[in-house]
């Protein structure tokens, strides 16, 4: 099923707009950097969760995002669907030896758990068709329409880099986008998965072995564009898999690493 003309990408209001769209981990940089893609081609309302999400804590954000989007309305949403965990923790030990049943759970937690709240209950949302309201950006919803984006790391497909229990997990968050290719026949509901590389994100690797493919000299060695991604590279990615543009992409892994995957299989999911 195309999409109808309210939701053609090809509007000059905004490939997005009308669009009500909801982002986890939003306080993450790349979770920023999506919210401003979104809004930034016309999408209605956008749900910024966090665990910690208020409209104190995401008062610089609204407002840089009300700027240069007026017509987009940022919500605060606080809701998380795992606990929090420090950055290294969420990597896991780097061996098996070290790893446990506590931390692979940790690990599933924090990426693989999202995706799969994301296939069992948002369909429903997204069957839903309205009238258009009378807020900015608003649109009417004439067909079934979702598309569900997964975001991972190239450790969804490649081992080595990491410890076992990332490499684990982001198979596990890709697994969902496969299964769930099945599950939504009928739905007009698609769901696809974008698996960055190296990403500059600020995060110190803090002697994990990867850390050496950070330094710049090495990045231009290793990564066909010779350097890191920024997280609005990201983000763009997220912005064409939301939009009519990618109507007829469902179950997709998109590979954003600057080709790094393609010159050397050790590369750095972040």
């Amino acid at each position: 099923m195309d999409v109808t003309e309210d939701f053609s990408p090809y509007r000059a209001d905004g490939k997005l707009h009308g669009f009500v769209c909801v982002v986890t981990g939003a306080s993450q940089p790349v979770g920023q950097a999506i919210i401003r893609e979104l809004a930034a081609h016309g999408a209605a309302s956008i749900y910024a969760c966090d665990k910690t999400a208020s409209s104190d804590t995401y008062k610089t954000h609204v407002e840089q995002v009300g700027e240069e989007s007026p017509n987009s309305k940022i919500i605060p949403y606080p809701f998380n669907v795992a606990k929090e965990h420090e950055t290294l923790v969420l990597i896991g030990p780097p061996s098996i030896e070290a790893t446990t049943p506590d931390d692979l759970q940790k690990c599933f937690e924090a990426h693989s758990l999202a995706p799969f709240f994301a296939l069992k209950y948002v369909p429903a949302a997204m069957a839903k068709l309205t009238q258009k309201g009378t807020y900015p950006n608003a649109a009417p919803k004439t067909q079934k329409y979702g598309s569900i984006i997964v975001i991972s790391s190239v450790a969804s497909v490649h081992g080595g880099c990491w410890g076992p229990c990332y490499t684990m997990t982001s198979h596990a968050a890709l697994g969902v986008v496969k299964a769930g290719v099945a599950t939504l026949k009928g739905t007009g509901v698609r769901i696809n998965c974008i698996s960055p590389g190296q990403i500059d994100v600020g995060v110190d690797l803090q002697g994990f072995p990867p850390a050496s493919l950070q330094k710049p000299e090495v990045q231009r060695t290793t990564i066909g564009l010779e350097r890191a991604g920024k997280t609005q590279e990201v983000a763009r990615v997220a912005g064409f898999l939301a939009s009519g543009f990618s109507s007829y992409v469902t179950g997709a892994n998109l590979i954003v690493d600057g080709g790094a995957s393609v010159m050397n299989p050790l590369t750095v999911p972040i």
